[in-house]
């Protein structure tokens, strides 16, 4: 098998270094939108909703901007809540169509929506509301095809899985450097018609460096995918898998025959009705709440902390927008806590599926205990404390959508892994749509104090801390061990199981 390893490797590493690269520059772009806001405040975007007030004991007159602030919010809701509810869609096409087709998908999507930006101006302000939508979810899409990489290193594949998200979170600083060349002249229009260009890289990066279909999981031998791998290496896969599947369906009875196709549709709905599921999806979304609301309302509430000093804000949007380059660093540390078991001897009659999920019971305990501490900074009203608040928001996020990945693809089957993180999302995505109401009951009855709402959010977040408990008891009380892929199931029937786990459906198709 050495053959079989030379020009595999190399090419196993290019994905990688790649894709964190594609991560890092693109990906969560949109989630640095409160630096992207300063400039498009600063070009005059939807200015015509504010409105000149002069006050009656003075001469000053005083801008109230609240409805333009409002509308920026809006966009940000409208464009993170197709992020994640688009994801369903999503997960669903990647599963089924596999890579090649999501990928370009993602730069349709991704280079259409730099454009609108590019040609957008204050006299289309509303080209925003598209554009930041279609940044988004494209940007989503190249993540999600991503994350299969880490199958290709087993024994770091948690690791891989938290360090793209990472990059994901620190692509949100490409704003800031957009807000830097603004600040030194370069334009809006210049700026994203750059981001535009780049789809070349991506176009070539899907054409050289990814499968068609999936990346498996565990990787067979003499696994190759791209353009370029030898025509007569690829062959011989192929002849492999087509082998040890003849082989395998030679073995199964007649009675398993007939119940395939109904066993590999209650596998993915057992999953889904699986407490262990539901808890995990409330646990994801009210802290995904906080922070969405936290990005969409930042400017304003700098703004008020700042009393609208134009410097002070710029100031600290800039320190914010640094913070998130931190993303990539933090997160792989989720992943290693989730990997910290691998090489070590497991307990007697314990599974490796049983250790991964009780090496992940201390990353979903940091992570609720990280966004408790984030909440409660983040609701006292002292500028200076928002330094704090930026450093744990960083390290909480990346540890969330890091750990739930990873989570995911560790505690379901590989096969279900597109649909149930868009399942996920999506879902989430409905609960994340509280931001905008809450938003307008902050800037309306509230009179621009958070205090209730961020109080409101901190008991939402102690309530994770139960959602936690839950995954806790069911990880460490090992009573999520039947494998909720394997619920339900004959043991006549297993062995039609690990044929479905080891098919070709998740990796290349024969016809590739």
């Amino acid at each position: 098998m050495q053959g079989c390893e030379v020009g595999t490797k190399p090419r196993h590493w290019l994905t990688l270094i790649s894709g964190m690269l594609e991560c890092l520059g693109f990906a969560g772009v949109v989630f640095g939108y409160a630096s992207l806001v300063f400039v498009l405040k600063e070009d005059r975007y939807f200015s015509e909703l504010c409105n000149n007030d002069t006050d009656s004991n003075s001469t000053l007159i005083e801008t109230d901007c609240s409805r333009q602030d409002e509308q920026f919010s809006l966009i940000f809701t409208i464009a993170s809540f197709l992020n994640n509810f688009l994801s369903l869609i999503n997960g669903f096409l990647f599963d089924r169509f596999g890579t090649m087709v999501t990928r370009l998908l993602a730069i349709l999507l991704y280079t259409t929506g730099t454009l609108l930006v590019a040609f957008s101006s204050a006299a289309s302000s509303l080209l925003l509301f598209p554009a930041l939508s279609c940044i988004a979810v494209g940007g989503i899409l190249l993540l999600m095809t991503n994350m299969q990489v880490g199958n290709l290193f087993a024994a770091h594949r948690s690791t891989i899985i938290t360090l793209y998200n990472g990059a994901f979170d620190s692509s949100s600083a490409v704003f800031l450097i957009i807000k830097f060349l603004y600040e030194q002249g370069v334009s809006l229009h210049s700026s994203f018609l750059a981001l535009s260009l780049c789809s070349v890289a991506h176009l070539a990066r899907t054409f050289l460096l990814m499968p068609r279909t999936h990346i498996p999981y565990p990787l067979p031998q003499c696994y190759t995918y791209g353009v370029n791998c030898g025509q007569s290496n690829s062959y011989n896969v192929e002849q492999l898998e087509r082998t040890r599947e003849a082989k395998m369906r030679l073995a199964l009875d007649s009675y398993a025959k007939r119940y395939e196709d109904k066993l590999k549709l209650s596998s993915f709905r057992s999953c889904v009705l699986s407490w262990f599921f539901l808890w995990h999806l409330l646990w994801l979304s009210i802290m995904q709440l906080r922070h969405y609301l936290f990005i969409g309302t930042l400017n304003s509430r700098l703004s008020r902390l700042a009393r609208n000093d134009p410097d002070l804000v710029s100031q600290y949007t800039n320190a914010f927008a640094m913070t998130q380059l931190c993303g990539v660093v933090c997160a792989p540390w989720n992943g290693l806590i989730l990997d910290r078991h691998k090489g070590r001897p497991r307990a007697a009659g314990e599974t490796e599926h049983d250790a991964d999920l009780r090496s992940s019971y201390l990353s979903l305990f940091l992570t609720s205990l990280q966004c408790l501490l984030f909440s409660v900074c983040a609701s006292i009203p002292l500028l200076s404390l928002q330094y704090l608040t930026f450093i744990l928001q960083v390290l909480n996020r990346s540890f969330l959508y890091g750990g739930n990945a990873a989570f995911l693809s560790i505690a379901f089957p590989s096969c279900h892994f597109g649909k149930l993180y868009g399942l996920v999302m999506a879902l989430s995505a409905l609960i994340s749509l509280l931001q905008y109401p809450c938003f307008a009951l902050v800037k309306g009855a509230l009179h621009g104090d958070p205090f209730y709402v961020s109080s409101l959010q901190i008991q939402g977040i102690i309530l994770t801390c139960f959602c936690m408990r839950s995954h806790g008891l069911s990880v460490s009380g090992g009573c999520f061990s039947f494998s909720p892929h394997l619920s339900g199931v004959h043991p006549s029937r297993l062995h039609l199981h690990l044929l479905q786990e080891k098919s070709p459906q998740q990796g290349e198709h024969p016809s590739d």
